[in-house]
């Protein structure tokens, strides 16, 4: 019997046993049944005790209204995320792959063994259904964050959009790229607005709706899926690995590693705030705003 039918049978020996000292003799297995007539059932935890936000709804409205504007003049809209950090090593990644044996991997995850940690940073542009990855070897910064939306202008954003003037951002509500990160704001504005000439609309999703980001089951998953079972023994495989990701649907990904080291503890003073004066939306201005350029 497996541990959870031990520690069932427990309970009900224990609910048994007081019973008779009340005088009522019954078997566990009777309290089984009385429990099923009462209409007691065996349960695990289920996470649904959670705080929606009260302007959830209205911000979605906003962000689908956002994004058919965009994608209505030709503008384009990218959805944006770090993926969950990766030990470097060889360590287990879970998953099955086809093989003649099983790969040998180290017994334990241990920080100390792996030759560093990978922070992979995706957008995903939802017109053109194409992923760029941004692996970094340095912090989960607002720095890198916005780092590597520059890396995608140059490389694939002015190329595609030749005419744009625009760009919409899709991001989560907290992490490096979060609505209340003064950092982030700031390095936008300094690394993609002002020396691209291009204003940039970012919409944030509500806290606890980052399911919802088109990059995580876009992008994110299908990447998962590409390495399962395959140990992330290098930063080069990891590259390496992303860059084979496809779909059925057109998917095509490509990928970079980013060698420059980031700091963290980055501090932007109420000066340097005052200086950004991005336009707030009217509705929800927190999750929406556009930092256009000088």
């Amino acid at each position: 019997m497996g541990r959870r039918g031990v520690w069932t049978d427990k309970r009900l020996d224990q609910i048994a046993k007081e019973l008779k000292a009340l005088n009522i003799h019954v078997n566990p297995s009777t309290v089984r049944r009385l429990l099923h007539q009462l209409g007691y059932r065996l349960h695990a935890n289920v996470k649904s005790l959670s705080k929606s936000h009260p302007d959830r709804d209205l911000q979605f409205q906003c962000i689908d209204k956002e994004k058919r504007r965009f994608v209505r003049q030709s503008l384009p809209v990218i959805s944006v995320d770090t993926k969950k950090k990766e030990l470097v090593g060889n360590f287990k990644n879970g998953g099955r792959v086809w093989s003649l044996k099983p790969t040998p991997v180290l017994d334990h995850d241990f920080r100390s063994d792996a030759k560093g940690i990978a922070t992979p940073y995706g957008i995903y542009d939802l017109s053109r259904n194409e992923g760029s990855m941004f692996v970094g070897v340095s912090h989960d910064t607002p720095a890198f964050a916005a780092n590597n939306i520059a890396q995608w202008w140059r490389g694939h954003g002015r190329k595609n959009y030749p005419e744009a003037k625009s760009l919409l951002i899709l991001a989560d509500g907290g992490g490096s790229n979060g609505a209340r990160v003064r950092a982030w704001k700031w390095e936008l504005k300094e690394q993609v607005v002002n020396p691209y000439r291009i204003a940039v609309t970012v919409c944030h999703y509500p806290t606890g709706a980052s399911k919802w980001n088109p990059v995580e089951h876009r992008l994110f998953s299908q990447i998962t899926k590409e390495w399962a079972g395959q140990p992330l023994v290098s930063f080069e495989a990891i590259v390496e690995l992303i860059r084979k990701t496809r779909t059925k649907t057109g998917l095509r990904v490509s990928c970079k590693l980013v060698a420059r080291e980031f700091p963290t503890a980055q501090k932007v003073s109420n000066a340097q705030m005052r200086q950004l004066s991005p336009t707030p939306h009217p509705i929800l201005p927190l999750w929406n705003y556009t930092p256009s350029p000088k």
